[in-house]
């Protein structure tokens, strides 16, 4: 048992090795500061053995195997014809998460920073106390505290999770056997990104959600867009509906769905997406005097310090809007702001977004229902994958290029993108918006051709025939 006289000193201590905590280690390392990261599981958080890449490369396993892609390009369908099965679809999944986790290890190990296993308490607010899986513990003490514990999928007690019939988007990863149909409650990002995986594998998918639309936060036009494109994979998708109850049937394996209005649906599996709670029980963050909000999630200022000084948070475990990407860029503002470092200041406010679905979604800045409410003017350029070459030679005829601009100055106010390598394309209108740029800048740049870069252009001409419209309109 640790006490006073074996306590080791950092400058930093880190709860938790996510991209958060990772790259937040790492940045104060960097300036020579003496920093251990607590990791009671794996190294690498949600990215690398629950969420980002493990979904993701999911989401290419299956658009390999069922064809998707192929199908129609070369006037003969590509679909394999043997049964899918979980060492199939698993397959790729175990090399890319073995790959990016030694990475972590290797990242962490080049800076020096010290890593402890096992299950971290504040004891006081510059005090952790380490409790290992061997029994022992052990006490460190930090000038600073960076807690980046995380989240987890949300399980209401009356949901039965059992990882056979009922799963989370955790334990959708350890699928023991494809169903031969599925049920998603919840038409959110993971609810959406997974209702488009398995369905392009051919399954029976039927997505139930109680909201009026799907992913509110995205542009209208893009999310109907989608929604098309996911009645087209044969997805039933029931909006405004309420869940009653869920019951597994092991005879006749199969779970029974029940919803409002005496309605029951059976399917092999459900998947239920219900949100995410911050992985803060047992950290004893309360007692020492730090603020939290509903779900376990920490609450904190600009520069990601909580309401005690020295004790910061960043990632998922406060909340929105844990992206990894934004995570890694948190932890980072949090270690230069409590050393006073004047490297990296805040994260930049424009943030993008991808949604992993079939077909991507990327999107950056405004949106048209956002710049409605603010009574904000704009105009809109855009562009179709099916007009660009390469959207041609890839088979992409439903994607969209979308630009909102100002029409005073022409500025670039938002970016939306529906269709492949949209999470790639989306950099180009950031960077033109990060700089002020305006539809000029697409108009005198010059894009490699064939590329599907190249519709920004064309979205940008589009644009601006709709500015000589809107100004002949105003001279009527």
């Amino acid at each position: 048992m640790g006490d006073k006289q074996d306590i080791e000193a950092y400058d930093l201590l880190v709860i938790g090795s996510g991209p958060a905590g990772e790259k937040g280690a790492a940045q104060a390392a960097y300036f020579g500061k003496r920093v251990a990261i607590v990791e009671k599981g794996n190294v690498g958080g949600a990215v690398v053995n629950t969420g980002t890449l493990p979904s993701k490369t999911l989401r290419e396993t299956a658009l390999y195997l069922s064809g998707l892609k192929q199908r129609g390009l070369y006037g003969v369908d590509y679909t394999l014809n043997k049964k899918i099965t979980v060492d199939d679809l698993f397959y790729r999944k175990k090399s890319v998460v073995d790959s990016h986790l030694g990475l972590v290890k290797d990242n962490i190990a080049r800076h020096n920073i010290t890593l402890f296993r096992g299950v971290a308490s504040v004891e006081d607010a510059r005090t952790v106390r380490v409790n290992g899986a061997d029994g022992n513990s052990r006490l460190l003490r930090g000038e600073y505290i960076l807690v980046s514990t995380g989240s987890r999928p949300h399980r209401p007690p009356e949901v039965p999770f059992d990882g056979e019939y009922v799963y989370d988007s955790d334990s959708i990863l350890n699928l023991k056997r494809i169903p031969s149909s599925l049920v998603v409650l919840g038409a959110g990002v993971i609810g959406s990104e997974y209702t488009t995986v398995f369905a392009a594998l051919g399954l029976e998918v039927t997505v139930i959600d109680r909201g009026e639309r799907l992913l509110p936060f995205l542009d209208r036009e893009i999310a109907d867009i989608l929604l098309g494109q996911i009645r087209g994979l044969g997805v039933r998708v029931m909006f405004g509906r309420e869940l009653e109850g869920i019951q597994v049937n092991r005879k006749k394996d199969c779970v029974s769905v029940s919803l409002d209005g005496g309605e029951e649906l059976q399917a092999g599996a459900v998947l239920f997406c219900g949100g995410r709670s911050g992985n803060t029980d047992g950290l004893g963050l309360e007692k020492v005097g730090v603020k939290m909000g509903p779900r376990g999630r920490i609450e904190v200022n600009e520069n990601f310090q909580s309401s005690v000084p020295n004790i910061y948070a960043a990632g998922d475990v406060i909340g929105f809007p844990a992206l990894a990407s934004t995570s890694m860029e948190q932890g980072r503002v949090a270690a230069c702001h409590a050393f006073s470092l004047e490297y990296k200041q805040c994260v930049s406010p424009l943030v993008p977004y991808g949604v992993y679905t079939i077909p991507e979604i990327s999107m950056v800045g405004e949106s048209e229902d956002s710049l409605a409410r603010k009574g904000q003017k704009y105009l809109v350029g855009r562009a179709s994958y099916r007009s660009n070459p390469r959207g041609q030679i890839m088979g992409d005829t439903a994607g969209l290029l979308k630009l909102l601009f100002s029409p005073e100055d022409q500025k670039l106010l938002g970016v939306h993108i529906i269709g492949e390598r949209a999470s790639e394309l989306v950099h180009i209108g950031q960077a033109c918006m990060y700089f002020d740029g305006t539809l000029d800048f697409f108009i005198q740049n010059v894009f490699n051709f064939p590329t599907l870069s190249d519709v920004y252009k064309y979205a940008a001409y589009d644009g601006l025939g709709n500015l000589q419209r809107y100004r002949d309109g105003q001279e009527d």
